[in-house]
Parts: structure tokens; C-alpha cells; sequence
């Protein structure tokens, strides 16, 4: 008996490496947004793991203009981006989105996660878009906020000219209000809401409002999306299980996102989950396609692109449809997906 046992050991230590060496390196890349926090969660929960992954995640960015720089120098493999990837397109990079980290595949508009924050005795007043005229207003260009703060401008009646958009990172915004450097920014969480606890006299001019389409994809560089398909269902469905455990344990994972975003305190992020969530939808749709194009159509009318290119050539929809067919139970407690937007292999979007 002592033998056969001593067999079996040896017999497990001999197989160890060699399930080891099946595991597949993948380098991966986030932004310091709460929205992000899906993929450092499949790797704390060890759904990476489960599906036969070893994934390194990057130090997270201010911006995903960052990302997308480090996923070309080769930092990362895939990297989770929104619309910084139209000017990274325009520029020569050849992108393709995989699957979204945030957004909604069931309807058009989905913007939980951003939010106008004034400061006091700026003239600006809750609710009241025209008040931004005259004003100074932060955002990352080329980013998400970016391009909220043209839609919330748009929706008020008001051009870009009509206010002075100063380029500023995230992180920096808060600062930049508490100082009067600026007298509004747009951002995604936390920091709408790290600046709602900070600056005294705050105010929230708008949260959300579906004025636009969330875009934020899985993104790589074609190339490595060509030689790597069952790599990216894998990663896509750990970090499906992820989006679903969040989606579920909001707190719980509001705690993972303060050992990933500097300086998040756990009250902010518990705040800002509550709104993540909302979006936390990996499947993709005919709207997703839809939010891309309106993005380019937007920039393109403001006169912020000179041109254009066509949506159905930088998103690759089949790797996380099979991964929707091949596992349901991922998406079980999300609402359907409309049958008039739901998409199959081959799917061509038209305007």
C-alpha cells in the first residue's frame, strides 16, 4: 500500500509541470476607471486560472491613449479601451474589439458610469446644461469623457467654441477643481465621485442621461488576434465569470478595485460600483457596433476627425459569441438581447 502510494505521489509530481507548462501567458492592460475592474478580478478570483490562463496585468493607465501606446511598444497583448481606439485606428494601428469591458448590448444608450462635476460659484448649476457656456471645462481628449462632454454640449444646444475644454488626465481633474484651475470636468468613476467628497460645494451637473453609447472594448493588435482565437475565448469567458461575480458581490468587489486604482477609498469605490454594474455587459450586439459608428460620427460632424473608417473591419464579434453559446450561464442574470439587435458570425453592421 505505502508503495503504490509513494507511486501515485511521484506519478503527480511528474504531471505537475507538465500542467504547468499548459498554462498560456497572456499580457494584459486597464485603465484606472472602476468600469476596468472585470479583468482584476478574473485574476484574483482565479477565473484566468480555470480557463488555463496565466495572465499579468500591467500597472493600470491614467488614459487609454496610455494603453494603447503600451500595447504597441508590446507591454501588453490585449488591453481594454474605448475611443481612444478611433484615433489609434486613423493613426495606422490595426485594432479589433473583441468583446466589451463595459457598455450595454441591449440598448443604444448606456453612460452610468460618467458624470459632470462643477465646482461651487463657477455660475454652473445642477441639471442646467446651458450653464456651461463661458466655461472651463477639463476632459482627456480622445477619451470616453471627451466625448460625453461634446454629446452633454450638443444636447444643451451649445458648441465645442462655446466653452474652453482644457486636456487634463482623471486622476488630475479633482485637483484641478479644488484649485480653480478649471470650473467642470467629465469623467468616469471614481473620480466624479472622489471629486463629490473632496471639493466642498461640489455639484453633480449631470450623471449618465444615455446621451451617448458606452464604448469600451477588449482590444488587440490584429496580428495577435489571428494567431491567438482559443486564447481569446478563454480570457473572454474569465472575464465574463468575472463581470457576473461583481455583478453579484458589488462590495466585495469595490474592495478589489482599491488594490488596483491609487488612492480609491473603499466608500468611493462601493459608490461607484453601483453604477458600474449597470454596465457590466461582455456580450456584444448591433448596438455596440452602433456606439462605434456614432462615436466617429459625432467626432466627425464636431470636426474633430477629418475621416472616418468602417466599423465592421475593427470588431471581431465571433470569439465572444461562441463563448455566449458554448456558456450561457455566464450571462443568466442579464437581460436578453433584443432579437432586432442580436448579431451572429458574419454580422455586418449598416448605418
Amino acid at each position: 500500500m505505502r508503495r503504490l502510494l509513494m507511486l501515485g505521489a511521484a506519478l503527480m509530481l511528474a504531471c505537475a509541470p507538465a500542467q504547468a507548462q499548459t498554462m498560456v501567458k497572456v499580457k494584459a492592460g486597464m485603465v484606472t476607471g472602476i468600469d476596468q475592474i472585470g479583468l482584476p478580478i478574473a485574476l484574483e478570483r482565479g477565473f484566468f486560472e480555470k480557463n488555463g490562463l496565466d495572465v499579468t496585468i500591467a500597472r493600470p493607465y491614467a488614459t487609454g491613449v496610455d494603453a494603447l501606446n503600451a500595447l504597441q511598444a508590446g507591454e501588453s497583448e490585449i488591453v481594454q479601451v474605448g475611443v481612444p481606439m478611433i484615433g489609434a485606428v486613423l493613426r495606422g494601428m490595426d485594432l479589433v474589439a473583441l468583446g466589451n469591458y463595459s457598455g450595454n448590448a441591449t440598448k443604444a444608450g448606456s453612460d452610468a458610469t460618467m458624470a459632470v462635476i462643477a465646482r461651487e460659484g463657477a455660475g454652473i448649476v445642477k441639471g442646467d446644461l446651458a450653464s456651461l457656456k463661458g466655461k472651463k471645462i477639463a476632459a482627456s481628449f480622445g477619451t470616453i469623457n471627451h466625448l460625453y462632454i461634446l454629446a452633454i454640449l450638443e444636447k444643451a444646444g451649445l458648441k465645442p467654441d462655446d466653452v474652453t475644454l482644457v486636456n487634463t488626465p482623471p486622476p488630475d481633474m479633482t485637483v484641478a477643481l479644488l484649485a480653480k484651475g478649471i470650473d467642470a470636468f467629465s469623467a468616469w468613476d471614481p473620480w466624479p465621485i472622489v471629486a463629490s467628497k473632496d471639493v466642498p460645494g461640489s455639484i453633480e451637473v449631470i450623471r449618465g442621461g444615455d446621451v451617448i453609447s458606452y464604448l469600451g472594448f477588449n482590444v488587440a493588435l490584429r496580428p495577435w488576434v489571428e494567431k491567438n482565437g482559443e486564447t481569446i475565448e478563454k480570457f473572454l469567458a474569465a472575464v465574463s465569470e468575472a463581470d457576473q461575480w461583481m455583478r453579484k458581490n458589488s462590495k466585495q468587489a469595490a474592495g478589489i478595485a482599491t488594490r488596483w486604482i491609487p488612492g480609491l477609498k473603499p466608500e468611493i469605490a462601493e459608490a461607484a460600483m453601483q453604477f458600474n454594474i449597470q454596465q457590466a455587459d461582455r456580450r456584444l450586439s448591433a448596438n455596440n457596433f452602433r456606439a462605434l459608428w456614432s462615436a466617429e460620427d459625432r467626432l466627425a460632424r464636431l470636426g474633430i476627425l477629418k475621416s472616418t473608417f468602417d466599423v465592421n473591419k475593427h470588431i471581431e464579434p465571433k470569439h465572444i459569441l461562441k463563448v455566449m453559446k458554448d456558456k450561457p450561464e455566464l450571462f443568466a442574470d442579464l437581460p436578453p438581447i433584443p432579437a432586432n439587435v442580436a448579431i451572429g458570425p458574419g454580422y455586418v453592421f449598416r448605418p
